[in-house]
C-alpha cells in the first residue's frame, strides 16, 4: 500500500515537475527576412524551421499596415518550409507574417515575422484580417487552452489517488478485536 502511494506520488511529481522540452522546432529564417526593408512586394512569403513540418497543418498569413489580409490561397508545406502566395502589395509600411505550423514531433509552432515595404504598390487588399480569422475559426478564435487539459488531468489523477488510498484502507484485513 505504502509503495503504491509512493509510486503514484512520484508519477504525479514527474508529470507536474516536467519542464518544456528543449528539442522542439524553431524558426531559422523567413523570406523576406525578419525586419528587412524591401522596395517591391514578393510573390510569396516563406517561414523556415530547423526541422520538418507536418503537411496539411500549416497556416501562414500576411497582414498589411492597413489591417487587411494580403496573403492568398492555401499554405504549402515543403519539408521545413511553409509558404503562402501574396497578392500585389498596397500601402508602404510594416507587413506582418503570422504563422502556425505543426512540427514533425507533433508540437505546434507559431509566431510572427515582419518586413517593411518602402515603396507603395497598387495592389488590392483582401478582407480585414480580423474578419478573415473569424471566418476560418468559426468566430471564436483559438479553441481550448492547453492548461485546461492539464488541470483536468490533475483533478482526475488526484481523485483517483484519493479513491485508491481510501479503498486500500478498507481492504486491509483486521485481526481479532481484544475481548471479542
Amino acid at each position: 500500500m505504502r509503495a503504491a502511494a509512493v509510486a503514484v506520488l512520484a508519477g504525479l511529481l514527474l508529470v507536474l515537475g516536467a519542464g518544456p522540452a528543449g528539442a522542439h522546432s524553431s524558426v531559422v529564417g523567413s523570406d523576406p527576412a525578419d525586419g528587412s526593408s524591401i522596395g517591391a512586394g514578393p510573390p510569396a512569403v516563406t517561414v523556415t524551421l530547423d526541422g520538418p513540418l507536418q503537411a496539411g497543418f500549416g497556416t501562414v498569413t500576411v497582414v498589411g499596415p492597413d489591417g487587411n489580409l494580403w496573403s492568398t490561397g492555401d499554405t504549402r508545406i515543403d519539408g521545413s518550409a511553409a509558404t503562402v502566395d501574396v497578392r500585389p502589395l498596397g500601402p508602404a509600411g510594416v507587413y506582418t507574417i503570422g504563422f502556425r505550423v505543426i512540427s514533425a514531433d507533433s508540437h505546434p509552432v507559431s509566431g510572427s515575422r515582419t518586413f517593411t515595404l518602402t515603396t507603395a504598390g497598387s495592389g488590392t487588399p483582401g478582407p480585414p484580417a480580423d474578419a478573415a480569422a473569424a471566418s476560418t475559426t468559426g468566430g471564436s478564435g483559438g479553441g481550448v487552452p492547453a492548461w485546461a487539459f492539464v488541470v483536468g488531468a490533475v483533478i482526475v489523477f488526484g481523485g483517483g489517488l484519493v479513491l485508491a488510498l481510501r479503498s486500500g484502507r478498507r481492504a486491509v484485513p483486521r485481526g481479532p478485536t481484544p475481548g471479542g
